[in-house]
């Protein structure tokens, strides 16, 4: 089983950056993708950013160009840098990682507030 918790979240104004943190524990060698995913009020949930044990990533459309994920597998820990921050971001961002049972678990989330 994986712990997760997120940090990194808050208010920033349009245009600036905010870098997440996700740092996992316990069963970390079984671990394969990470990623964040996201859920703005009144919206469903919607995946942001993966990477894979590979490091192949995949970005939703929305934010390439302007987020980045990255990973350290020593540490367990998932990162996302945000730059060039819109309102449309504002969300709660939420950790998740996927083992090779297929098995996925999540962080409790992270709020972000983008400022206009």
């Amino acid at each position: 089983q994986v712990q997760l918790v997120e940090s990194g979240g808050g208010l920033v104004q349009a245009g600036g950056p905010l870098r997440l943190s996700c740092a996992a524990s316990g069963s970390t060698t079984s671990i394969l993708d990470m990623g964040w995913h996201r859920q703005a009020p009144g919206k469903q949930r919607e995946m942001v950013a993966i990477i894979y044990k590979n490091g192949r990533t995949n970005y939703a459309d929305s934010v390439k160009g302007r987020f980045t994920i990255s990973r350290d597998n020593e540490k367990g820990t998932v990162y996302l840098q945000m730059n060039s921050l819109i309102p449309e971001d504002t969300a709660v961002y939420y950790c998740s990682v996927v083992n090779y049972r297929g098995t996925q678990s999540w962080g409790q989330g992270t709020q972000v507030t983008v400022s206009s």
